[in-house]
């Protein structure tokens, strides 16, 4: 997911499919055909989404021998690009799984949600993710894959520490951060380089109350409650208690370092930093482990989460039921779960992390995901979030007031 820790792009293998809304016929009966076309979670050519949604797609004809579906996937580098091409040359899929549906549906172009699953699914969906598929008060995406963020910790290292337990207050971070550094390793691995600043500041400030934005649209970024935050953060860096200059230091290069040994603490969501360190070979699962996110008095019960939806356009209106049929089939929790096993991501549905929630490396991130915060969504953030993930980092090495000022004006033009 683009938004997400996990940040994947492959070389899409499927070929070009020929995207239109017309039914095809076949044996003298009216046969639909459904084209779906998905971004691409997997890790090489080996292993791409196109045989997770082929797979769906083949147990779904089988119940369904009156539709077809069809399926293209698209690396995410790629992904908004084609299909946008896609809509300006007229050649609506009928499903897009990825992200970047408010255009479509400020363009009328897309079906309302509720027009396209049935009641029972659509109750089914985390109710803290739907609004993130809205626009104008209306739904049009539908979360189909999750991520959440939570502490990772390094138990070898807080055992050499003599420290028993993960922090859960900005008191116990300094304390640990303070012992781990003594072991000449980095304590807290803090990423505020420009790959995704956005989100990791986001998580300290909600260890604090606060927020970029207030649930009415009141932009808030230099309030009191972030230049405190960033204040306590500054103090840590200047203390040695963090890496050198975590304004330039992006995840990707904390995430090798981690699975190296040589991080006792960072935040990062499940899908990205689990399979480096299993890749790295040098912590075994016993080495490590995930707690809540900090908060300054007390460990928090939400977390910065993220979403990619499905969207379905509505072509000459003739496909509704069979898109209807399809979405519910590709919710069944069978088919949620296989995807995020594979991906290692959370579900979108409540009964899917039900059903996950025993699992000894989903559960962690799951106990936070139904209360999870997003980023802001609205126009004023695509123009800001670039600037902001630039810039925000430079608050640990300057006046954070001064910086935050200068991101609040550019959000509010005042």
């Amino acid at each position: 997911m683009k938004r997400r820790a996990v940040q994947i792009a492959v070389a899409a293998t499927a070929a070009a499919l020929a995207l239109t809304a017309c039914s095809a016929q076949s044996g003298g009966s009216a046969k639909t055909t459904l084209t779906v076309v998905a971004a691409d979670y997997g890790t090489g050519p080996a292993n791409t989404s196109q045989k997770y949604w082929e797979g769906l797609a083949t147990q779904f004809h089988k119940t369904h021998p009156d539709i077809d579906v069809k399926v293209q996937t698209i690396a995410w580098s790629d992904f908004d690009t084609k299909v946008q091409t896609m809509v300006q040359n007229h050649q609506y899929p009928d499903v897009v799984e990825g992200d970047y549906f408010n255009a479509y549906a400020k363009a009328g172009l897309l079906y309302k949600a509720e027009d396209v699953l049935s009641p029972a699914t659509h109750d089914n969906l985390l109710s803290a993710f739907t609004n993130l598929g809205t626009y104008d008060g209306v739904q049009y995406g539908m979360p189909f894959t999750t991520s959440a963020q939570a502490l990772f910790y390094n138990k070898k290292l807080f055992a050499q520490a003599g420290i028993s337990t993960p922090p859960a207050t900005w008191d116990d971070v300094q304390a640990d951060a303070k012992k781990i550094a003594a072991l000449g390793k980095i304590g807290l691995g803090l990423p505020l380089g420009p790959e995704a600043a956005d989100g990791e500041a986001f998580m300290w400030m909600l260890g604090n109350g606060g927020e970029y934005q207030t649930s009415s649209g009141s932009w808030v970024i230099d309030s009191k409650a972030n230049v405190a935050t960033f204040d306590y953060l500054t103090k840590l860096t200047d203390a040695g208690l963090t890496q050198p200059n975590p304004g330039t230091s992006n995840r990707t290069d904390l995430w090798q370092q981690f699975a190296q040994g040589e991080i006792g603490f960072m935040n990062d969501g499940q899908g990205a930093l689990i399979p480096i360190i299993k890749k790295a070979g040098v912590l075994t699962d016993a080495d490590w482990g995930t707690a809540p996110l900090v908060g300054r008095t007390k460990a928090l019960d939400t977390t910065l989460g993220v979403a990619d939806q499905l969207y379905a356009f509505k072509g000459d209106g003739s496909k509704r039921a069979a898109l209807k049929q399809f979405l519910d089939f590709t919710y069944l929790d069978k088919n949620q779960l296989a995807f995020d096993r594979e991906y290692i991501l959370l579900p979108a549905t409540t009964s899917a992390v039900k059903a996950l929630s025993t699992d000894p490396v989903f559960a962690p991130f799951l106990t936070a995901l139904p209360n999870a915060r997003q980023l802001p969504s609205d126009p004023v953030w695509t123009s800001l979030q670039g600037k902001l993930k630039n810039t925000i980092g430079t608050a640990v090495t300057s006046d954070p007031a001064a910086v935050l000022g200068t991101l609040q004006q550019a959000a509010t033009g005042k």
